[in-house]
Order: structure tokens, then C-alpha cells, then sequence
């Protein structure tokens, strides 16, 4: 008989990634990998605050101007950016997220003049043309109305609504058809300023370009900007509201979308990495988790079904969803919690821990196979508080995580059993 084959060594060295940190002569910071091999350029950033800081009469701003600032800049009207964006084939778009505002650059380094001209017409001269903004308003009220009867979007605006009633979050990130229908041109250069200033901006360069080219236009795209004030951080994460409740928003379909939320943990909370280990081991991993194979492929509840952490600036969640049968949501529920109590009491596996520890070390490298990629990974690090000192040490972190590290963690996702759920569709006996 063959003695089982001995399971690989985990490679837990980080990615071979040079980062340099580049300073402008006016004082704006970036972070910087060069790649010559390729004449690319991709350049990731992002403004603090995003849809946060829309007013609570203008919610839906943030997202529309993202996607007006690339509708005509400086001299430049809607059809001749666009063009010229074409004609170069230059990537460059604006995203309104709940805590951040982002953008994005991506260029052939032969193109890197033009792009980066765009670039800075679009951040510093947008022009916010009347047909522009009517145009592009259109569009989102247009799918605002969609939405409106989308049961997975129902849903997850309403565990938003109910989880932080009366904060910034509790509002959807592209508002409401009455609030976008009465934003104007007026009121978005307004409050333009407010959301590009440089108070918490982070940049990311990666590609075919040198740490001197680089120095001498940052100022020329982000120097102008507004200084803004630094934004505090609060001294204790944003408590959820509603654990215990569950909601139903009655909707004539066949199918129930569920989705949940309990407490989270925070980017720099000393157990986020074990419970980043525990929540793959609970329904992070789309064909192995516990939450998969009870709801699934035991009981042919539904056909997929997940959870994830999710920190935020202000606070931070656990949260997960299925769809299914209105006749099976009850039951559907009853398995989640089920599997989240089992976790507290008993914890995982050893064998469980490991699995999830080599899968999340294993696939780390998929992440950095390209440079939009990179740059949005290193965003993503400086966005959370890191330093790219984080990428050597990430899988050793990892790799160090014990059963006793995330039984801990277990115990104090799971420990306090009560989620906050919101169902659309007409589930049977869950409320």
C-alpha cells in the first residue's frame, strides 16, 4: 500500500515588490513601483470620505460626480475627452465608494503626456456641462429605477438602512431617485471641492515610469487641490443597530434574498487576521466552507451562499447571503446560525485551519499578476492604516495563525449570536 504522499511546504515569503516612496516638490506623497519590462503605466488613487460625506439632502452626489468628471474638463467638452481618450487607449474612470473616493489611470507609457493631462483636467477643471449632467443624472435615475425592484439590491440597502439609522451609512452610495433628480450642476461644483482635497489622499504608480518623472507630476495633478482638514477616526468602531431583528420586505417572487450582519472586527484589531481565517473556514470559500456544504450541498437550500468581513472607517461587520425557496428561507437561517454557534462553542478543525491557511497564502501571488492589479492592492494597504513593510510579513502573519487564534476569534464573532436580517420576497415563517 502507498504511504500518503507528505503535504507541501507552505512558501509564506511575500511578493518580490519594490516599493519606493516619492515625494513631490509641493509635498504630495505616492507610492511607487517600477516596472520597465512593460511600457505600461497604471496609476490607482483615492480621496477620504466618498459617499460619507455626501450632505444628507444631496445623498447620491459623491456617485454622480464620479461620473461626470470624465464627461468634459478644461477646454475639453464631453465628445472631445472621450475622444481623445479613445483615440490614445487610455483607461480613466472615477468610482464613489462608501468611504472613499476613487480613480484610476492606465496608459500605454508612450501615451503617458496625454494621459496624464486628462488626468488633471478631469480633478482640477471639470466642467460639469448642462447637457453632461442631465445626460449622465438620466442615467443613474434610470438604474435607481431598476434597482428598485432588485432584490439583492432591496436588500442590501436595507441592511445598510437598518444597521446605521441616521449615519452617513445608512444611506445607499448612489442615493435615491428624489435626491439625485434634484442635483444640479450648481450644487455638484459646489461640493466638488470638499470631496478631491488632499487631506487623507493616497496614490499608488505602478509601471514604466522613473521616481523623478514621477515627483515632477504629482503637483501638476494634485497639487492644486484643496489641503482639507484630516478626518478622526472615531475612538471606538460605530456600533451595529437592529441585532436581534429581522425585517422582511415583501416582494411577490419565488425566491427570498437573505443577507445578515453581526459585529466585525476592525483592520487593526490583533485578532482580524484569525478571523480573517475563521470567516474562509465559514463561508469565505465558495466550495469548502461550512456554510456551502450545510446549505448546499447537504440540503439543497440554495445555490450559493457566503460571508465576509467587512471593516469600514467607522465601523465594521460580518456579513453574509443566500437566496432561496420563499418555503426554505426559515430553515436557510436556521443553518447559518446553526454553523456560526457551532464555531463558538467548538471552534474548527485543526485540519479546517490549516486548509484555510494555505488556500489564503496560496493564492496570495494571484493578486500582484498585473500592474492594476498591484496598484490596487497597495491602495488598498495604504487606505487601511499599512505600509507596504505589510507585504513580507502577510503570509508569515498567516502562517503564525493557531486553532487557538481563531477559536478566540470565533468566540468573539459568534459569541453573541444575535444578527441583524433583512429578507425580500415572501419567506415563510421567518419573521
Amino acid at each position: 500500500m502507498n504511504a500518503p504522499l507528505p503535504t507541501p511546504k507552505l512558501n509564506t515569503a511575500g511578493p518580490a515588490i519594490d516599493v519606493q516612496t516619492v515625494r513631490s516638490p509641493g509635498g504630495v506623497e505616492a507610492w511607487l513601483v517600477e516596472e520597465h519590462s512593460l511600457p505600461l503605466i497604471a496609476v490607482d488613487f483615492a480621496f477620504d470620505g466618498g459617499c460619507s460625506r455626501d450632505p444628507a439632502d444631496a445623498a447620491g452626489s459623491a456617485y454622480l460626480i464620479s461620473g461626470l468628471l470624465d464627461e468634459g474638463a478644461g477646454d475639453l467638452d464631453a465628445e472631445a475627452f472621450q475622444g481623445r481618450m479613445a483615440d490614445h487607449a487610455i483607461g480613466l474612470g472615477f468610482d464613489a465608494r462608501r468611504d472613499d473616493f476613487h480613480g484610476y489611470l492606465q496608459t500605454l507609457s508612450t501615451h503617458r503626456d496625454t494621459a496624464f493631462d486628462l488626468l488633471g483636467l478631469a480633478l482640477n477643471q471639470p466642467r460639469f456641462d448642462a447637457d453632461a449632467v442631465a445626460r449622465v443624472k438620466a442615467q443613474v435615475v434610470a438604474g435607481l429605477q431598476r434597482q428598485a425592484k432588485n432584490p439583492e439590491t432591496l436588500c442590501r440597502n436595507a441592511l445598510y438602512a437598518s444597521a446605521f439609522p441616521g449615519h452617513a451609512y445608512g444611506r445607499p452610495e448612489k442615493g435615491d431617485i428624489d435626491s439625485v433628480s434634484r442635483l444640479e450642476a450648481p450644487a455638484l461644483r459646489s461640493l466638488t471641492p470638499a470631496l478631491l482635497d488632499r487631506a487623507g489622499l493616497k496614490i499608488v504608480v505602478v509601471g514604466d515610469i522613473t521616481a523623478d518623472e514621477l515627483a515632477g507630476r504629482l503637483d501638476a495633478l494634485f497639487g492644486a487641490l484643496p489641503a482639507g482638514a484630516p478626518r478622526q477616526r472615531p475612538a471606538a468602531p460605530l456600533p451595529i443597530q437592529g441585532l436581534g431583528e429581522t425585517h422582511v420586505i415583501d416582494l411577490d417572487v419565488p425566491q427570498t434574498v437573505l443577507r445578515f450582519a453581526g459585529p466585525g472586527l476592525m483592520w487593526d484589531d490583533p485578532d482580524f487576521i484569525p478571523a480573517s481565517v475563521l470567516n474562509h473556514i465559514l463561508g469565505g470559500s465558495a466550495f469548502t466552507s461550512r456554510l456551502f456544504m450545510e446549505v448546499r450541498e447537504k440540503r439543497g437550500l440554495a445555490y450559493g451562499v457566503s460571508s465576509s468581513l467587512l471593516p469600514l472607517r467607522e465601523s465594521a461587520m460580518l456579513v453574509g447571503g443566500t437566496a432561496t425557496r420563499n418555503d426554505r428561507a426559515a430553515e436557510s437561517m436556521k443553518v447559518i446560525r446553526e454553523e456560526m454557534a457551532k464555531l463558538a462553542s467548538e471552534g474548527p478543525t485543526e485540519h479546517e485551519v490549516e486548509e484555510a491557511k494555505r488556500y489564503i497564502i496560496g493564492s496570495y501571488p494571484l493578486r500582484f499578476d498585473t500592474s492594476p492589479k498591484i496598484a490596487g492592492e497597495l491602495l488598498s494597504l495604504a487606505l487601511r492604516g499599512d505600509t507596504p513593510d505589510f507585504l513580507a510579513s502577510r503570509n508569515q502573519r498567516f502562517a503564525a495563525v493557531t486553532l487557538a487564534d481563531v477559536r478566540r476569534a470565533a468566540a468573539r464573532l459568534f459569541g453573541q449570536p444575535d444578527l441583524l436580517v433583512e429578507a425580500v420576497g415572501r419567506p415563510v415563517g421567518l419573521a
